[in-house]
This record gives C-alpha cells, sequence and structure tokens, in this order.
C-alpha cells in the first residue's frame, strides 16, 4: 500500500492518506514529547521500538476480543490502520497512584488503587487536557451515553488483558491511556498502546521503564522500551514485513 498526502502530524507519529480511503497509514517517529511538547527530543530507535509494541498489543487485544483500528505492520516505522472518526476524549485507568493524580488530590505517591480508578480527559494541548465527565462528552456532543459506557467498559477490559500479560512477565501496568473511535458505525479503540502512553514498573524493584524516564530526566528511555517489549515478547528483530 502505498504512502499518500500527510493528514496529520502529532508529537510522536503521523498518519498517511492511501488509495483506500478506508485505511491509513499510522507512521511511528523517533520523537520524543513531555509536557504538553514543551520538552522534545529525537530519541533513536524509539519510531520502530513503538510501532512494533503498538502491533504486538492491537493484535494480542484483537484476540481477546477487543475490536481495534490495527490492520497490519507495513514497515518497521508504520501500520496500516482503519480510517477512524475519532472522539477526542482520552480514557484512563490507573491501578497505581503517581503523577498527575497524586499532585491533583494529594495521594501517597505508589498507593495501590482497589479498585483501580477511571477518568476522562479532553483532548486538547492548548487547554492541557482537563479533565471531563461523562456528562460534559454527552452534552457537547462527543460521544453518545451508549459510546461513553462502552468506551469505560472496554477499557476495563483492557486493563484485565494487559495487566495479567505484565505481571506475567514481571512488571506492573500502572495507569494508561485509550483513545477511540467510530468505523462503519462500531466504537473501535484507536491511536496506540505503547510505553509512551502508560507507565510500567518492574514488580520487584519498581523501576520506571516507561516515558517516565524521559520526563524526568533518568536516561535510558529506549532501553526501557525495549526492556518492557522483550518481556512481553516483541520480536523488535523483525527483518521484514509482508
Amino acid at each position: 500500500m502505498e504512502r499518500g498526502v500527510e493528514l496529520y502530524s502529532g508529537k510522536a507519529k503521523s498518519m498517511h492518506l492511501t488509495e483506500d480511503p478506508g485505511r491509513l497509514i499510522m507512521e511511528f517517529r523517533d520523537d520524543t514529547s513531555a509536557f504538553d511538547g514543551e520538552k522534545i527530543e529525537q530519541l533513536d530507535r524509539k519510531g520502530m521500538v513503538n510501532n512494533l509494541f503498538n502491533a504486538f498489543i492491537m493484535t494480542k487485544l484483537e484476540n481477546a476480543g477487543v475490536n481495534t483500528h490495527f490492520d497490519k505492520l507495513l514497515s518497521r516505522t508504520e501500520s496500516i490502520v482503519r480510517n477512524l472518526d475519532m472522539i477526542p476524549v482520552e480514557c484512563v485507568v490507573r491501578n497505581i497512584a503517581t503523577g498527575s493524580l497524586c499532585k491533583r488530590l494529594g495521594i501517597e505517591d505508589g498507593l495501590n488503587l482497589e479498585p483501580p480508578t477511571f477518568e476522562f480527559f479532553l483532548k486538547d494541548d492548548a487547554r492541557h487536557d482537563p479533565m471531563i465527565n461523562d456528562y460534559h462528552i454527552e452534552s457537547f456532543g462527543w460521544a453518545t451515553r451508549d459510546e461513553v459506557a462502552l468506551m469505560k467498559r472496554n477499557t476495563f477490559q483492557v486493563n484485565e488483558i494487559l495487566g495479567a500479560m505484565f505481571a506475567d512477565a514481571g512488571m506492573i501496568l500502572v495507569d494508561f491511556k485509550l483513545e477511540f473511535g467510530r468505523y462503519d458505525g462500531n466504537l473501535v479503540l484507536g491511536d496506540e498502546f505503547t510505553p509512551d502512553g502508560c507507565r510500567v514498573w518492574d514488580t520487584e524493584t519498581r523501576k520506571k521503564l516507561d516515558k517516565d524516564r524521559f520526563r524526568h530526566g533518568l536516561g535510558g528511555v529506549i532501553e526501557a522500551y525495549e526492556e518492557v517489549a522483550l518481556r512481553l515478547g516483541v520480536d523488535l528483530e523483525i527483518a521484514a514485513i509482508q
């Protein structure tokens, strides 16, 4: 499939049109950003690692019954995905308190959350992705009541599937964000699932293995991403894409 005009360029990914209006090419770049784009760097291999990582996770979720936009790998940094009508909302599940939750509510960092918490945020960098609720989403027409319920249900389903997978690999899935869109009238998981959009800690040491290493200047960012991928069984040595 040939890559066409660039449709969108975000902080770490670009979306390109194809000859099929129902399919896009999602390109993972080496760009890395934090704090709403205030801190930006290029990290070698990041695009490749995140593309292969995302393909692995999306395939696992599809096999477990979660409907995603992922179609197939195109190259080491590109994937073919369904062209979704995206809902401008982030769904966040937290299994352990850390980051902004602790700052907002004065919660102890590292506290296990039983049950996990769920939060909605509006995708709006200029306003620093403000927290919203079900009523905002329905009142402003971002999604219907049924879609809101399904986004919650699917996000918790993903948490159960991936939480167990990470635990089996000696890691804690601390928190993550998901985005959804519509395809042929159905709600579909879109965007990505990579260490850019989740927090992962080693079970024994609680060593950070995610983008917090970049946010807090800890170094070894891509090495940590690769460690997570290899523990889960992602093939980072794949030489050719069919």
